[in-house]
């Protein structure tokens, strides 16, 4: 069954973000919660393909259909499926490398499409699928819009540090001081140590006294 891959070479991606965020509806977004109920379909569709196993996995694909949860925010995409075995998979957009659009013959026909979207971990597969969406194309320039606003301000994502103050100052000071005071008394210990060290190799290396003759 043949399939419709959407992939932006590197040279052109920076290009294409600047053109798509202009437009990009994020209230409408996120208001995708659910995949579009041609889902179903599609796997009813596919189930039957394989016919002696229709039985079996139609009930997988039932009660994935219907617990499959998106969640659009403003820090990044959550996807969450299953009854019995819930899974969920969390992406902030900083993580995000690269999306693939794909759609395959009966996918185009429902007028679906799947968005692979990759991270920055090494794997060649997607760490996440969002399919069953028929506004596939408006989510991917929402995605590229939230990637293009993490990379222009990766001080938004900064850990600040903060300097204390008042009560906690003090017991900032307190601790410094006792910290050096412990340093200064295992470095006299250790002094003390090499001292004694040295005395018992002096004394181990000092010849015996002359033996008595009776």
């Amino acid at each position: 069954m043949g399939s419709r891959n959407v992939h932006l070479p590197s040279e052109n991606r920076r290009r294409f973000i600047d053109a798509v965020t202009a437009h990009v509806d994020e209230a409408a977004i996120h208001q995708i919660e659910r995949p579009h109920p041609s889902l179903w379909k599609y796997y009813i569709l596919c189930c039957l393909m394989v016919f002696p196993l229709a039985p079996i996995l139609l009930p997988i694909h039932w009660f994935r259909y219907h617990s499959m949860r998106y969640r659009f925010t403003a820090e990044g995409v959550s996807m969450s499926w299953g009854v019995l075995f819930r899974r969920q998979i969390l992406l902030n957009y900083a993580r995000i490398q690269d999306i693939h659009l794909q759609s395959n013959l009966v996918e185009r026909w429902l007028g679906l499409g799947r968005l692979l979207i990759q991270t920055a971990s090494g794997s060649s597969t997607a760490e996440m699928t969002i399919e069953g969406l028929q506004e596939f194309e408006a989510v991917r320039d929402f995605l590229y819009s939230k990637m293009r606003g993490v990379k222009d301000h990766p001080h938004a994502t900064a850990t600040h540090t903060v300097e204390p103050s008042g009560a906690a100052g003090s017991l900032a000071a307190a601790s410094t001081a006792s910290d050096a005071e412990l340093v200064g008394i295992l470095r006299e210990i250790a002094a003390e140590v090499r001292s004694l060290r040295e005395s018992v190799e002096q004394q181990a290396s000092t010849p015996a006294g002359g033996e008595r003759h009776v």
